[in-house]
């Protein structure tokens, strides 16, 4: 009896696995498996808006201050939990009797939709050009939406001429996100669709081709869909709008991706095969290891965002995670499948015909610019990358342009409503007073709390203790004398906790929105220390198992975060130019792990093709063969994925552009830069060592060997 070889079970595995698509009966089958799924799937992927929880886009996570002062507030004052809405009344040349008129007529007719049924009086301003009426909205979120619409609506209706106004404060701005993705997630659909349709026609200059590998994407992106909904309804998935968004982009970036990579090696086979069922099995198998690598690589780092503090980012991860499997399977399954029974005239056109000659030939002639591009590389291997390395370098420096931190007012990327507002509050009243910070203390403590704020620098003013219904708290708002957002507020919150937190027995804790962002701006930091390192680690073991090396995965990763600081650096001198050069806080990490593991993908797709050409060719000759032989299918792809994140950009929130330009560029890099030049350099400057410690960094002799035949599945 023979005992099984472990080394073959791998490739017996991919042997059956490429014979399924590929099968001259089993291809139907799992066309009908793929028509159930999708009827399916369609129905439930239409509500995962319904189960979208974008509470979590501002959340932060349980045990920071914020949040416990939050928690805290919500116990002892009922009235807390309502969202505040602030109509502001501006006349630059002074308050007439009229605009006086106009308040006290909108604050009668707000008090139906005020909390407790009434609005405090208006409070004017200092150089008497502005008045505020602030007051807790009643309702749940569709009531309450309806109620900041019409309230905006009041305050406009009837203004004196000259008179400014506008509606600020959370109520206000929770409804203009609202109305600014108002059909978004279908636009962004749409954008993204049209722009991979657009690249699909332009790489195959087909007026079918191009179909398939997109409506395959459509299909990916409905499975992962339903199942995103599924787990959300059931088994407690937080899915919010922005990983909603990546996971339609990812679906059709990088699925696209691997389609791109799986049409081009079937092209080849079937020059070297009559049938086509044959040169799809061939060519799924010698694709499959890659395109798993690559699966494996962006879904387990998504899933490193698991170790994340930061809610919304790691609620990112398993979504994304998902909308990768999912593209995994459709493309490896269904587009095969749906190749193999149109057959060869969907490449109409330019329609790959079988030449016996051709089967143990040099494909690399078909490819005459990468070759070019390949002998410059194999000239001056050492020119080349360090050339190529200090260019990249020198876009680095660009990430001075860049800080981390948006400020409120600059989130959207037009003028909203509540933004306004804010600016007319700043204009006229202290600069804290839009958003003042939140003490909670016992009440028996509080002449002790207020004594001890107001000692501290940057408090403007403190106000008096408002006891809770049951008498055990007080609520103390203080306003501070700086903006809100700016790095002063956010040390004088700092202070001020350090000062109440002193007061023995107080129980102090300080809420409001500088504490929300001082919590925020740790809790990244801590999320960066925690994630970038997991990522790294997670890519560098796949890569190891993957190319069975340990040089080889080292040089890989040095290059794609090298290409991670040029890509902040570029996207710093555009961002810059558009007026968005102060990053979201959650912009860094997200981009790095996407980056870094999208980054990897080319390089996958690369040096697998080498490291199976060297067996055949050698080290050296094996390496420029595949750059030569994949360096088109492989910027065809950068391309469409660097384009697919771009369209982001129509969302209206500077942090998805920012996302946009920062991930485009940073794709393009690897794409022209990393994976066609410095790469395939460093492998040549390096030598067979790149593969060790394998069987192929030890000197061979494989000149005179020819491609062997390849042992292909029988056809079910």
């Amino acid at each position: 009896m023979k005992t099984p070889n472990p080394r073959r079970e791998p490739t017996m595995f991919r042997h059956r696995l490429a014979g399924l698509p590929s099968g001259r009966r089993s291809k139907y089958a799992l066309l009908v498996f793929w028509l159930i799924v999708i009827a399916a799937a369609g129905p439930l992927a239409l509500k995962l808006t319904e189960v979208q929880d974008n509470d979590t886009l501002g959340a932060l996570p349980a045990g920071a201050e914020h949040s416990r002062a939050a928690q805290r507030a919500e116990a002892a004052f009922p009235d807390s939990r309502a969202p505040l809405a602030i109509a502001v009344y501006v006349r630059d040349g002074g308050l007439t009797d009229a605009d006086r008129a106009k308040v006290d007529a909108d604050r009668a007719a707000f008090t139906p939709y005020a909390d407790g049924g009434q609005v405090p009086a208006a409070v004017l301003s200092e150089d008497g050009r502005a008045l505020l009426l602030s007051f807790p909205v009643a309702g749940d979120d569709e009531r309450r939406g309806t109620a900041v619409t019409e309230l905006k609506d009041r305050l406009t209706a009837g203004a004196p001429t000259g008179l400014r106004t506008a509606l600020t404060g959370p109520a206000a701005a929770e409804n203009d996100v609202f109305d600014a993705f108002g059909g978004m997630d279908t636009a962004l659909l749409l954008a993204t669709a049209a722009t991979v349709a657009l690249l699909l026609l332009v790489t195959y200059r087909s007026p079918v081709l191009w179909l398939i590998p997109l409506l395959t994407a459509a299909f990916a992106n409905q499975l992962a869909s339903a199942v995103v909904y599924l787990l959300a309804r059931y088994a407690g998935l937080a899915v919010d709008f922005q990983s909603q968004s990546i996971l339609t982009v990812l679906v059709f970036g990088v699925g696209v991706d691997y389609a791109l990579l799986l049409i081009a090696r079937y092209r080849e086979e079937l020059r070297r095969h009559a049938d086509r069922h044959t040169a799809m099995a061939v060519a799924l198998r010698r694709s499959l290891g890659a395109i798993g690598a690559s699966a494996a690589t962006v879904a387990i780092g998504l899933l490193c965002l698991l170790a994340a503090q930061l809610p919304s980012t790691r609620g990112l991860g398993p979504v994304g995670a998902i909308g990768i499997v999912a593209a995994l399977l459709a493309m490896t399954t269904l587009l095969p499948a749906v190749l193999v029974l149109f057959g060869r005239w969907l490449f109409w056109p330019f329609v790959p015909r079988y030449a016996p000659d051709v089967a143990g030939a040099d494909v690399a002639a078909d490819h005459r610019v990468w070759r070019g591009i390949a002998g410059l590389v194999g000239r001056r291997p050492r020119t080349v990358w360090i050339g190529t390395a200090a260019a990249l370098v020198a876009l680095s420096f660009g990430i001075g342009n860049l800080s981390v931190g948006l400020p409120g007012e600059e989130t959207f990327t037009r003028e909203v409503g509540s933004i306004t507002g804010q600016r007319m509050i700043a204009a006229h009243y202290p600069s804290g007073t839009v958003a003042p910070a939140d003490i909670l203390a016992t009440a028996d403590r509080a002449d002790q709390v207020v004594a001890a704020a107001r000692a501290v620098p940057g408090v403007a003013e403190v106000g008096a203790p408002e006891r809770s219904p049951d008498g055990r708290w007080v609520r103390i708002g203080t306003v501070l004398a700086d903006t809100p957002d700016s790095d002063a507020a956010l040390e004088t919150v700092d202070r001020l906790r350090t000062a109440v937190h002193a007061v023995p027995g107080a129980q102090a804790l300080v809420g409001g929105d500088s504490a929300y962002l001082l919590d925020e701006e740790r809790t990244v930091d801590r999320d960066n220390r925690r994630v970038v390192p997991l990522v790294l680690a997670v890519v560098f073991v796949i890569l190891t198992v993957l190319l069975r090396a340990l040089v080889a995965p080292l040089l890989l990763l040095a290059s794609v975060v090298l290409s991670y600081l040029a890509a902040l650096g570029a996207a710093g001198l555009i961002l810059d130019a558009m007026g968005h050069a102060k990053l979201f806080v959650g912009i860094p990490l997200q981009t790095f792990l996407f980056l870094v593991a999208l980054g990897v993908d080319y390089t996958i797709f690369l040096t697998t093709r080498a490291r199976e050409e060297a067996a055949l060719l050698g080290h050296r000759q094996g390496v420029l063969h595949a750059l030569t032989v994949t360096g088109g299918v492989i910027t065809s792809a950068g391309v469409v994925l660097a384009a697919t994140f771009g369209a982001l950009s129509v969302l209206p929130l500077v942090p998805s552009v920012q996302s946009a330009v920062i991930v485009g560029v940073g794709v393009l890099l690897d794409t022209f830069l990393v994976r066609s030049l410095l790469v395939p350099a460093l492998a040549l400057e390096v030598g067979r060592r790149t593969w060790w410690p394998s069987a192929l960094a030890r000197p061979a002799s494989p000149a005179g060997r020819r491609r062997p035949a390849e042992p292909v599945p029988a056809n079910s």
